[in-house]
């Protein structure tokens, strides 16, 4: 453990220039996933990194706490460099973590056990700790008899038990229904205004907009592939925060509208007509299901949308957090179906064509649209054709794409490809023989 008796003058936490990349399976190259992050944490403040999936937050996330080393770049708490889990910092996952044949109190304690702390100061502790986050009465109750609300409140009261100066959340709500992490996510917040928490400051990883918002005093955005600091926003308004005040709404339209912004995070934002992003063969594809993006268009040409909407009003709408929105309204628009521009998506003209066809018309119009703009589309279906087989293997294509991207951007890239590929009838994929081929000629 780290030890200091540095001052609290100063930030708590310095992260200058990280940079972090790992190996790929061959050894030879590495895949970029953090770029030259520098940000600071302050004594009283809840910070915010929001960004999409895999833009490298968790693993930024793991650094601070000690777990993970940097391939560039240091870290500093409180003015020492930190080269393994420091002492002052605790860390709360995504997944609640408990082991299943401890109680709950022996779960909190575990980690006051680690640190050489007697028993007696250890049950003293967990206690205080288990009540405070609400839990009192069940400090003998194991896992499997609690909700999955009840078991990230122990979650917390094991970070809070060792009396940490920072407390890191890595998505803690995720994994909880909707009602569930919004009780708890107020819950900590109350805790944290009174000044009951033994914590002097909060840096939480998030793809939720408005839980940044109504949580954080600054948000940083992350952009991605590979990951850095975007933009800084800093969020003053006072607590409690309603959701529904205009200043609120503001902000999280702004975020929108920065995430989804063309040139990054971080640039001035885009309010002349939309634009399309470049689409190559190495781009990221999300597997998405053509049900989805079919639905989505749907949703958006009919009232009371009329072909436009904003993002943040459409993602409650249809209850999608903009982790999951985001990926579907640029698929989208790569495909030329949407635009997508200051946090508004507008259906184009093929757009409206494509809700308003029959099933096979629509198939075709998806397949001239899939070959002409995502070039990993294309790709597979020219190998395709100048084969005198018309077939080629998975791993042609996922090798091609490790080059440049991680095996699992490979996987999710060609996933999606089959996925569209095989509604559009552009090829077919044999998850038998793992093999591309195109459609037999009758």
């Amino acid at each position: 453990m780290l030890e200091t008796t540095a001052p609290a003058a100063g930030p708590l936490l310095e992260v200058s220039h990280v940079v972090q990349s790992y190996r790929k399976g061959d050894g030879n190259n590495r895949i970029l996933v953090l770029d030259d992050v520098s940000l600071s944490i302050k004594e009283g403040e809840i910070v915010g990194l929001l960004g999409r999936s895999g833009s490298g937050k968790s693993s930024l996330l793991r650094i601070i706490s000690g777990l993970t080393e940097p391939f560039a770049g240091e870290v500093m708490w409180r003015g020492q460099k930190i080269d393994g889990p420091a002492k002052g910092i605790s860390m709360v996952f995504q997944t609640f973590a408990l082991f299943p044949w401890l109680t709950v109190r022996q779960n909190v304690e575990i980690g006051l056990e680690a640190m050489g702390i007697d028993a007696a100061e250890r049950r003293k502790r967990a206690e205080q700790a288990i009540d405070l986050i609400g839990l009192g009465g069940f400090e003998s109750a194991y896992p499997k008899e609690l909700s999955g609300g009840m078991r990230q409140r122990v979650g917390f009261a094991r970070a809070l038990v060792v009396h940490p100066r920072l407390m890191l959340m890595d998505e803690p709500f995720s994994a909880l229904d909707v009602l569930t992490a919004e009780t708890l996510r107020t819950d900590i917040i109350d805790l944290w205004m009174e000044g009951a928490l033994p914590i002097k400051s909060i840096l939480i990883v998030t793809h939720n907009i408005e839980e940044a918002v109504l949580m954080c005093d600054r948000v940083l955005i992350f952009s991605s592939n590979p990951g850095r600091v975007g933009f800084e926003m800093p969020i003053t308004l006072p607590h409690p925060r309603d959701r529904q005040a205009p200043e609120f709404r503001a902000l999280v339209e702004e975020i929108y509208a920065r995430m989804t912004n063309r040139d990054g995070p971080g640039a001035p934002l885009h309010t002349g007509p939309a634009s399309h992003a470049d689409v190559t063969l190495t781009t990221h594809l999300t597997p998405i299901s053509t049900n989805i993006l079919a639905g989505l268009l749907e949703e958006l040409a009919d009232p009371p949308y009329n072909g436009r909407a904003d993002l943040p009003e459409l993602a409650d709408s249809l209850h999608l957090p903009a982790d999951e929105l985001f990926p579907v309204a640029e698929t989208l628009s790569m495909l030329r179906f949407a635009d997508v521009a200051g946090g508004d998506i507008l259906i184009t003209d093929l757009g409206r064509e494509f809700v308003g066809a029959d099933v096979e018309p629509r198939k075709k119009l998806f397949a001239k649209q899939l070959l002409a703009h995502i070039p990993l589309a294309a790709h597979i279906r020219h190998v395709l054709e100048e084969r005198p087989s018309h077939k080629a293997p998975w791993s042609r294509f996922a090798d091609e794409l490790e080059d440049h991207m991680s095996e699992d951007f490979a996987e999710e890239c060609l996933r999606a490809v089959v996925s569209w590929g095989r509604y559009g009838e552009t090829f077919v994929y044999d998850e038998q023989t793992r093999q591309f081929s195109l459609e037999e000629e009758e």
